[in-house]
């Protein structure tokens, strides 16, 4: 490869975090134009909504004047209170396990996990749906 060809190589660009956050923060006001806040500060509108998804799932690139918006259901976690029972049961049935189903491309897989331990589900399923 010659210098020439070097030098019109496209170099990828690194963008600060306060950048970052800029740009979400503008994509979280109502009626604003994801594509059209990308195209005016030239960067790619997918990149933008990557940003965007990061910080709504991962909280990154908040700036302190910016209130997050958590728009991603999925990526939230909500606890529930469960009745409590004076007898234990003596046997594990589903009732005492968290089942999850996902399906992706025709593949369905079926998860159970049991409801003492919903901690770690809450964690499991997190990093299933980054």
């Amino acid at each position: 490869m010659d210098s020439q060809e070097q030098s019109e190589r496209r170099r990828r660009r690194r963008h600060s975090a306060e950048f970052k956050a800029e740009l979400v923060a503008s994509c979280q006001q109502p009626g604003v134009s994801l594509s059209a806040i990308a195209v005016d500060h030239g960067i790619n509108s997918n990149l933008l909504r990557r940003w965007v998804i990061e910080h709504e799932r991962l909280g990154h690139h908040e700036l302190a004047e910016a209130s997050p918006v958590q728009r991603d259901v999925a990526a939230q976690f909500v606890a529930l209170a469960l009745p409590t029972s004076r007898a234990a049961p003596a046997t594990r049935t589903d009732a005492d396990k968290i089942v999850i189903d996902l399906q992706r491309n025709g593949f369905t897989a079926s998860v159970r996990w049991p409801v003492a331990d919903a901690d770690r589900c809450a964690a499991w399923l997190r990093g299933v749906m980054q």
